[in-house]
C-alpha cells in the first residue's frame, strides 16, 4: 500500500466544505417556459432516490482506491480527515445518535474560524466522552469544524488505538503540540481532570476534581485563543465504577481497573456501556487575547482562570442534573 502524503502542518488550507455548482444544461433547462416542459412521463427526471446506491457505490470505491494508491493527505500529526469524515464518523455517529441520543447545546459558542480551547469535565471509565464531544463539534457546528483532542500517553500505547487515535486527529496532551494546533486555527479539546476525572468512584459522581496546574490556561494566553468551558452529563452512568481492583491495574500497567455491577462479572457482555441519555452544553467563551504577552507566566492568572473556567463548568453540571428528568430518558 502507498504512503499518504503528509502536509506541512501550518500550510494555510481551506477545510470548508464546497457546496456543487449548478451546470449550464441545467440552468438552461431551468430557464425554459412552462409550455416547453416535456410531457411524455417517461421523459421527466429520475427522482433523488435513483441510482443512489450506485453513487454511494462508486464512491466506496474511488475511496478505496486512494487508500490504495496513498492518493490522500495527512498533516504531519498524523490527522486524516478524509478517513475521519467519511469512516471514523460514521462509525461512532451511530453509538451518538441511537445509544447515547446524544443532545447538544452552544456548540455556535465555538468561533467559526480561528483557534479555540474546549475545556470539558471527564468521566465515564472509559473515554467515550471525548469521543462524543467529537462527532457533536463534527455533526453540529454552524461552520463544520473539526475537534482536535488531547490525548494521554496511554492511548498512543495501545495497539490499533493509538493508529486510530493519530488518524482521528488526536495528539499527545503536551503544551507544545497544543499550542501549535491553536496557532494553526484549529479548535482543541482537553480534559484536564485526567486519570482522576474518569477513574473516579461512582460516589463521586459530576464532582469535578483538581484541573492541575492551569497549563490549558498557559496554553491558551500565548496562542490568544478563547477558551470555551464544556459540560458533559450522561457519562458517569455508562459504568458505575463501584471499586478499583488496584494490584490487577499495577499488573497490567493501567492506571486502575474498574470494578462496575456488571464488569468483570458478566465477562464481555458486561463490557457494554449502559444506554444513559446525554447532553453536551458549550459554554459562553472566556476570551484571553486581551492579556499581555507575559501574562502566561503570571501564577496568580492561572490559578484565577483555571478557576473561573472550572466553576463554570461545575455550575453547568449541577444546572443540568437538576434539568434531566432520568437518567436513561
Amino acid at each position: 500500500m502507498a504512503d499518504a502524503k503528509v502536509i506541512p502542518f501550518d500550510d494555510d488550507r481551506s477545510r470548508a466544505r464546497r457546496r456543487p455548482t449548478r451546470g449550464a444544461g441545467e440552468a438552461a433547462v431551468r430557464a425554459l417556459p412552462a409550455q416547453q416542459a416535456p410531457e411524455d412521463p417517461s421523459s421527466a427526471p429520475a427522482p433523488p432516490s435513483a441510482g443512489g446506491w450506485e453513487r454511494r457505490l462508486a464512491g466506496g470505491l474511488a475511496f478505496l482506491r486512494r487508500r490504495v494508491t496513498g492518493d490522500y493527505e495527512v498533516d504531519e500529526f498524523g490527522y486524516d480527515e478524509e478517513l475521519t469524515d467519511q469512516v471514523l464518523m460514521s462509525l461512532l455517529r451511530p453509538v451518538y445518535e441511537k445509544y447515547f441520543r446524544v443532545e447538544v447545546k452552544g456548540v455556535e459558542n465555538i468561533p467559526k474560524e480561528g483557534g479555540a480551547l474546549v475545556v470539558a469535565n471527564h468521566s465515564g471509565t472509559l473515554p467515550l466522552d471525548g469521543l462524543m464531544m467529537q462527532v457533536a463539534v463534527h455533526d453540529h457546528h454552524p461552520a463544520g469544524r473539526h475537534l482536535r483532542l488531547l490525548a494521554a500517553d496511554l492511548v498512543f500505547m495501545l495497539p490499533v488505538v493509538n493508529e486510530l487515535a493519530r488518524k482521528a486527529g488526536h495528539t499527545l496532551a503536551c503544551a507544545e503540540d497544543a499550542e501549535r494546533l491553536l496557532r494553526a486555527g484549529e479548535v482543541v479539546g482537553v480534559m484536564p481532570e485526567g486519570f482522576k476525572g474518569i477513574g473516579k468512584p461512582f460516589a463521586e459522581r459530576y464532582k469535578l476534581q483538581r484541573f492541575g496546574r492551569g497549563g490549558f490556561v498557559s496554553t491558551a494566553l500565548r496562542a490568544g485563543v478563547p477558551i470555551v468551558p464544556c459540560s458533559i452529563v450522561g457519562a458517569e452512568e455508562i459504568y458505575p465504577m463501584l471499586g478499583n481492583a488496584k494490584t490487577l491495574a499495577r499488573v497490567l500497567g493501567l492506571p486502575y481497573f474498574p470494578l462496575t455491577p456488571t464488569f468483570p462479572w458478566l465477562g464481555p457482555v458486561g463490557a457494554l456501556p449502559l444506554p444513559t441519555k446525554w447532553t453536551i452544553q458549550f459554554g459562553e467563551p472566556i476570551p484571553t487575547d486581551g492579556y499581555p504577552l507575559e501574562a502566561a507566566e503570571d501564577p496568580m492568572l492561572m490559578f484565577n482562570l483555571t478557576d473561573q473556567v472550572r466553576e463554570q463548568i461545575q455550575h453547568t453540571l449541577y444546572k443540568l442534573l437538576v434539568q434531566r428528568r432520568s437518567v436513561f430518558f
